[in-house]
């Protein structure tokens, strides 16, 4: 079912004609601009809800920031993060998808039935229509809510969508991973589309302009736009710095001396994601925002070593449960904050941001049954101690299971077989295939893959499913305590046992064909109908599919064309 273009003057209509009026590609942009002295409002305002900007960065790894010792220069994080509260021991999970979901719903994925993988883009699945969002929330309680960058949690339908789910605009790309510049998606050989949006319509004349630089603009145009006596929430999930490794050339060139291509890319993406955020502080500043702000920052997963990002000294990367993978950058700077400037090792993680956003913002969560998120403002303004001692990384009963793994090592209380991982106050449990378990220093990538310097090698996974750490007094995990303290071990066994309990069934459908772009006009975009409902999951999984699609002329092949010859001439700015 191809996306049908909505017609009408709305609201969105009205900031899309100012914001596409801009100039876009302005060398200043993300230079030096008005709005750095303190807004002249805050004297006599009185105390309202605050304003919250929530930042989440793609695949940035925990080493990739100025303050944890980074080759990566990030000032502006570096700032923010040294005059608020440091988050030190707050954690994601290892993959986009299942990130997204816990911010958004703040439940576990096993609460939601996206514990395995991601959403893929041809697949009928999305984040559960039942559950309230956390944007919903906050228009409960009068604050205005925008998006802008990486959904990635499902479009098949239109209720899927974030203007269906809470947001009032958007402006974004739908699937995981597009170009910087053509947004177009591949999804296998022969499966592109095009993939930036405006709402519901597909903006098909803003392909071009770098999505850093896009969706730091188009924040400042929201703020510019605002009144800000009412409060507001943006979202800003920036594609940066997810492959594929782009950068203007202008970030490039300070990192020319790096030997390893793939750091050199990927640091340019960090620095000039650095400078969007620069720019969406200083408009906060400016249109008198700031000192009733607050400001949320956070990546999404552990970096990927494959592609640049580094996450030393931690163990593994993107997509495991070691360290690596789940253990996030993160920060909050606010005039709010009582007690600033200051690291919390408080125990966090990426669910508690919805109740925590929604006390905040004067919300009530008391009626939402089922969150596995804590309102953690105390701590992290005033330093109090929280309710969280345990996290639940993960329970994927379909991922490769382990081959030594069985309910006898699990001391008959859990399969050690599955991929499952628990922090239990110090303690942290891995069973089944943890995933990728080297620990990779800095630099360490050549320009040829496969080949590696200074690797250290772990080797042990295939002859175990059982790991214990304690992550505390060793946040580098060196040491498996496993047989030391089996007492330790079932006790944790029996933690994942009582939440599996509580797990619904995993949601993960078959690819469906009606989802190629060929079929909706080039773009990605919803093609179920309103009235397709699960069964049509079943349907689709039996090889039945309804052939009332009929196979539409394909916009984004000139499109391409046009930027391959492009990117041709321009291929200097991004090397």
């Amino acid at each position: 079912m191809a996306v049908q273009t909505l017609t009408g003057f709305s609201l969105v209509s009205l900031l899309s004609f100012g914001y596409m009026s801009w100039d876009w590609m302005k060398p200043t942009v993300l230079g030096d601009s008005p709005g750095d002295e303190p807004s002249k409002f805050h004297a006599s305002a009185p105390l309202r809800p605050p304003h919250i900007i929530f930042i989440l960065t793609d695949d940035q790894g925990y080493h990739d920031i100025g303050y944890h010792g980074s080759d990566i220069q990030t000032p502006t994080l570096d700032r923010l993060a040294a005059e608020g509260v440091k988050l030190e021991n707050y954690y994601v999970q290892p993959i986009c998808t299942p990130s997204r979901s816990q911010l958004i719903t703040g439940r576990y994925q096993i609460h939601t039935g996206l514990q395995h993988s991601i959403i893929r883009p041809r697949q009928a699945n999305c984040l559960p229509l039942h559950q309230v969002t956390l944007p919903q929330k906050l228009q409960e309680v009068g604050y205005a809510t925008h998006m802008v960058g990486k959904w990635h949690l499902g479009f098949y339908k239109k209720e899927c969508l974030p203007t269906r789910r809470g947001f009032d605009t958007f402006l974004g790309s739908l699937t995981g991973n597009v170009d910087y510049y053509t947004y177009d998606n591949c999804d296998g050989p022969g499966v592109c589309g095009f993939d930036l949006h405006e709402g519901e319509n597909v903006a098909w004349d803003l392909a071009g302009k770098y999505s850093t630089l896009l969706y730091s603009q188009r924040v400042s145009h929201i703020l510019a736009a605002h009144n800000p006596q009412q409060p507001i929430f943006i979202y800003i999930s920036f594609q940066a710095v997810h492959t594929p490794l782009q950068s203007p050339r202008e970030y490039i060139y300070q990192y020319r001396n790096m030997g390893n291509v793939s750091r050199r890319k990927y640091a340019a993406m960090v620095t000039c994601m650095d400078a969007a955020v620069k720019n969406i502080t200083r408009a906060l500043k400016k249109y008198g925002y700031y000192d009733n702000s607050v400001i949320i920052f956070s990546s999404d997963n552990g970096g990927q070593t494959f592609s640049g990002g580094s996450n030393w000294p931690l163990r593994g990367r993107k997509g495991t449960y070691w360290e690596g993978g789940i253990r996030s950058l993160g920060f909050v700077h606010s005039p709010l904050i009582k007690k600033k400037r200051r690291t919390s090792r408080t125990l966090m993680h990426i669910t508690d941001w919805y109740p925590t956003i929604v006390k905040l913002g004067g919300g009530n969560i008391s009626d939402t049954e089922g969150l596995d998120g804590y309102d953690m403002w105390p701590s992290i303004s005033e330093g109090k101690e929280s309710s969280r001692t345990e996290i639940l990384h993960n329970i994927d009963p379909l991922y490769n299971l382990a081959k030594t793994g069985s309910m006898q090592e699990g001391q008959g209380v859990w399969n050690t077989a599955i991929q499952a991982s628990i922090r239990v106050k110090d303690f942290k449990l891995i069973t089944g295939d943890p995933g990728y378990s080297d620990w990779i220093p800095p630099q360490t990538l050549t320009n040829f893959p496969g080949t590696w310097w200074n690797l250290e090698r772990h080797t042990d996974g295939a002859r175990k499913s059982v790991w214990l750490f304690n992550i505390t007094a060793d946040p580098y995990e060196r040491h498996d305590l496993s047989a030391q303290k089996p007492d330790v071990v079932k006790e944790l066994l029996t933690r994942l046992a009582f939440y599996n309990r509580s797990a619904i069934p995993v949601r993960y459908p078959n690819e469906d064909p009606r989802g190629n772009p060929e079929l909706n006009g080039g773009a990605w975009g919803p093609w179920a109908s309103e009235e397709d409902d699960e069964d049509d999951e079943n349907w689709i999984r039996r090889g039945h599919l309804k052939s009332t699609n009929k196979k539409k002329k394909c916009k984004i092949c000139k499109l391409k064309t046009f930027f391959r010859k492009l990117n041709t001439r321009l291929m200097s700015n991004r090397i």
